[in-house]
Parts: structure tokens; sequence; C-alpha cells
């Protein structure tokens, strides 16, 4: 029965009494002798950071600006660049080099045999008075269900969404997916984790849960619902530049506190060059962010069709967490869960075709074509941010996070902009959820390098920590305070203070040689530290 029934069977006065209290209390940190939290974890799939409406996009998201304005916005939230290591930190509490999910300069396999080492166990197992569901995405070494989940939907086909060819129910596969159905991953995603949470409230409802909720959209293939595309018909003709401002503009108005809007980078492209797949696609694809008015009009069509079926999906997203969010209210779970939402890098410039590949005749958004956001759109999802996913730039590593849990929180719509980082999750939700003894790794292991910021939660304050590090596929990042130093691959180090300009759009480096040494001495010796970890346990 649930915690408001129970209550109520007390007669109304008590009811109204207990109801009342916490109005009457300031908020707090935390407090051990409290219940425990159920926990939910939401992650989007190359989201940009001004994609949501509480972070200046355009795009329909109701049910996640209502939870912002009811909880608080970061605005200076870290992931790691790309898909796997950020799951890694989300679920270890590590930097996914500590944790053989991505490889630092100078190490061509990870130690242990590129397996995870026993220090990195998954939140799940850490929490083990939680009933865990996983719901999506996974990209993590193991099977959920062998990690501590006790049920999970593994959606690990991610070029299909939909007719995917590979899920699997409590890590046993399923039958392929039928093309010609109204399947569709997103919805198919928000079902499990209702249905979990359906019968957690039937078969557990003592017991707290961890909801890890991780939608593959709006990853490329852009695959949309038609009744989501026809939503958004017309609305990007403007083009790339034009609504960049627009967005601009309305981040300033929010509050969201960045310094100047960053040029767009006319002559950076994809990550990785497929001229061949560029090809596939035809002549109207562009695989630079050029001037919108330089395009033809077929091009300005083509690439106005792109991001009507981007934002068709972060709108099917906002639509399918707004049902689970439903369930939660009528479990009568939602004053006491934690919920964290975040994307897992910034959105894509990448260009390819893959999986079924693309049929030039074919709708755009359906199954049969296979688009990709490219570098004009992802540039203007980023705003006002440069680079993409992939890169360290701030483009690449920002993003939108919103945390609300009514029964902590009370500073709604309200914003935080303490510097905090996916390996921060782990070390926050252990804070929440369990004793202290049960918060830090065993001795012998290497100590969280994050740091709860539930202290956030009820004040916006800088989080006591040496350094923040990047590093995937040879970008390379550090930030130290305000100062951050960063490099795209082997181009000279760039070094900026984003207390002033955290878009990046001042390089200091020549103005202040010795802090850089000083910073690349520091990076060095965290990439040196990760490999003794990983290589030792």
């Amino acid at each position: 029965m649930a915690i408001y029934q129970r209550l109520k069977s007390l007669g109304s006065a008590f009811l109204f009494c207990v109801l009342m209290l916490p109005l009457t209390l300031h908020a707090s940190e935390p407090n051990n002798n409290d219940p425990s939290p159920n926990i939910m974890i939401i992650l989007a799939d190359d989201l940009g950071f001004s994609d949501l409406g509480c972070y200046g996009g355009e795009i329909q998201t109701p049910h996640l600006d209502e939870l912002a304005k009811d909880g608080l916005r970061y605005s200076q939230f870290y992931n790691t660049g790309r898909c796997w290591p950020t799951r890694a930190s989300i679920m270890t509490g590590y930097y996914p080099h500590q944790v053989n999910r991505d490889r630092l300069p100078g190490v061509n396999q990870g130690g242990n045999n590129g397996k995870r080492p026993a220090y990195a166990k998954l939140l799940p197992v850490r929490l083990p008075h939680y009933q865990s569901y996983h719901s999506g995405k996974w990209h993590i070494d193991g099977n959920p269900t062998e990690n501590g989940f006790d049920r999970s939907f593994w959606m690990r086909d991610h070029g299909r969404f939909f007719h995917p060819k590979t899920t699997k129910i409590n890590d046993v596969v399923q039958p392929p997916v039928e093309p010609g159905t109204d399947y569709y991953v997103t919805t198919a995603i928000a079902d499990h984790a209702i249905q979990c949470l359906s019968d957690h409230e039937k078969n557990s409802p003592d017991e707290p849960f961890l909801s890890f909720v991780t939608f593959t959209a709006p990853h490329f293939p852009l695959h949309a619902l038609p009744q989501d595309i026809a939503k958004y018909s017309g609305q990007y003709d403007q083009g790339w530049d034009v609504i960049r401002k627009e967005r601009w503009k309305r981040q300033q108005s929010l509050g969201l506190p960045f310094g100047q809007l960053s040029l767009p980078e006319r002559d950076l492209g994809p990550p990785y060059d497929f001229p061949e797949h560029l090809k596939q696609l035809g002549p109207d694809e562009v695989n630079r962010p050029h001037p919108w008015a330089e395009l033809t009009p077929e091009q300005k069509r083509f690439q106005a069709d792109k991001m009507e079926i981007h934002a068709a999906m972060v709108d099917r997203m906002d639509q399918e967490i707004g049902r689970i969010f439903a369930q939660l209210k009528a479990m009568g779970a939602w004053d006491n869960t934690l919920i964290l939402f975040l994307s897992d890098n910034g959105a894509s410039a990448e260009i390819m075709v893959r999986d079924d590949g693309h049929d030039p005749q074919a709708e755009p958004g359906s199954a049969a074509s296979h688009l990709c956001l490219g570098p004009g759109w992802s540039t203007t999802c980023n705003t006002p941010f440069r680079k993409h996913k992939t890169w360290v730039h701030e483009g690449g590593i920002a993003t939108p996070m919103i945390a609300h849990w009514p029964r902590s929180i009370r500073g709604a719509n309200a914003l935080r902009t303490s510097p905090a980082h996916v390996i921060d999750i782990v070390p926050t939700l252990l804070e929440v959820a369990s004793k202290p003894d049960q918060s830090e790794p065993a001795p012998n292991f290497p100590k969280f390098p994050g740091t709860s910021f539930a202290s956030t939660f009820t004040t916006d304050k800088t989080l006591p920590r040496e350094d923040l590090f990047w590093y995937h596929t040879g970008n390379s990042g550090l930030r130290v305070g305000d100062f951050k130093l960063v490099r795209a691959k082997a181009e000279p180090w760039q070094l900026f203070d984003l207390s002033q300009d955290r878009s990046e759009t001042r390089d200091l480096a020549e103005a202040q040689p010795e802090r850089v040494l000083q910073m690349v001495e520091q990076w060095n010796q965290r990439a040196k530290q990760f490999r003794q970890d990983r290589e030792s346990k």
C-alpha cells in the first residue's frame, strides 16, 4: 500500500499535520535516518545542450521543462563526450579510463585483459537494499542482470527504431521485431520502465527502487513517428544560423551564464570521414556547417527535414518520459524519488550510413532512411558551445542536467552553477541512499575520483575538487577551478577562463604559458594514475 494511503487511514487531521510538516522545515541535506529515496536516472543519447526548452530550445519538452521548473537545472554539468565512457562513469563512479572503458594514450588494450576491475562495481551492486531496473541502451561490459539489475530490457540494436533485430529481456535474446508494425523503440523503453514500476508497487512496495532509463533518442539514424515529425513542419526552414541565435537569446533570458555566443566553426566537419557514405546520401547532404544562405534550395530542404526529425525524436522522448512520471505519481512515489536527467554527450556531427542502409527515395525519418544530424545542426543543438560529440571542448561534454526530488529539493526553478561531472553521480546517490559506511570503496581500491553534489540540492556552492579530467580518441582536457586546458587531437593546447568565457572563444595559452605547463603536467599525472589503477587491480 502506498505511503499516502497508509497515512490516510490514520485520519485526516493526522494526515494534514504530516503533510504540512515539511513546509515548516528548512531544506536540509538528506538524513541517514530518513527512508532511502527511490532513484531514477534518465539518460538521453546525443542530446544537445540547448535542445530542451528549459535550456533554450524550441523543441516541445513540457514534461522535462516542468521537472526543471519544480527542481534544479545545472549549467556546468559534464559527461565524458561519448556514450559508453559516460555510462561507465554513471554506473561505477570512476573515470572510464580507470575501468577499461576508454583508452588512454600509450595503452592499446586495457589492463586485466580489458575486463572491468573488481573495484568497479556497478551502482545496483552498491545498493543491495534496492530493487534495480534497467530499460534501454546498455553499452557497458557484461550483462545487466549479472551486474545487480533485477530486471532489464536491453536495446542492443541502436540503428533500427522501428524494427530492432536484437533486444534482450533479462539478458535473454528476444525475437526480432518485424517491419511494418507500430513498434517504436522510444515507446518500448518507456513501456518497460513503466511495467517495472507497476510491478514494483505490487510486489515490493516497502523497498526503494533504482530505475535506469536509457533512451537511444535522438542518436542517429534519424527515425521518428510521422505524427511527431508533422508537428515541426517548416519550423527549421530559417536554417541553423537563425535557430542558433534564437536559442542563444532564450538562454540569456533564462539566466544561463555563459559569456558570449561562440562563432560556428565553418571548417569543422564530422569526427570520422566517410566519403562513400556521403555519396550514398546524395548532393543535398553537406558535411560542414556552411552559412545557410550559401546552400542550394534543395540542400536547405534536406537539412531542414533532418532537424524536423531530430526535434520529433526529442519531443517523443519527452512524451514517453511524461508517461513514466505519471506512473510515479499514480503509485505515490513522486515525492520521494530523486530524478536525474542528462545526456551521454553533446549533439553529434557524425555523418554515416550503417545498419539497413539508406534509400534516397524513402520518406525522411522512415525505417528505410538513414540520416544523421551532421555538423550544421549539431552546432545549433550545442549552443552556445564549440565542437561536438567526441571532442572535449564544451560542445562535446556539456550536458543539460535536471535534478528533482520534492522531499529534499526546495529551490524550485533554481540554477546550479557548480561544476559537476558524471563521476559525481555514484558518490551522490550513495550519500542519499546509504549509510556512510556503504558509500566508500574498500581500502585497497582506488577512491572515487568524484564527489557528492547532494549539498547543492539546498544551495549553489562550489564543490571541493582538485580537477576534472577528459580524454577521448586523442582529444584531451583538464579543468582546475575556472581554468580549462583543452586540445583537439594533435593541435596545440588551449587555455580558457570559463568564469568569463564558458564558450571558449578567447585562448589564453600564449598569455599564461606557466599555467599551461603546470596544467599539462597535471593532466599527465592523472593519465599515469589512471593507467596504474586499471593495470594493477
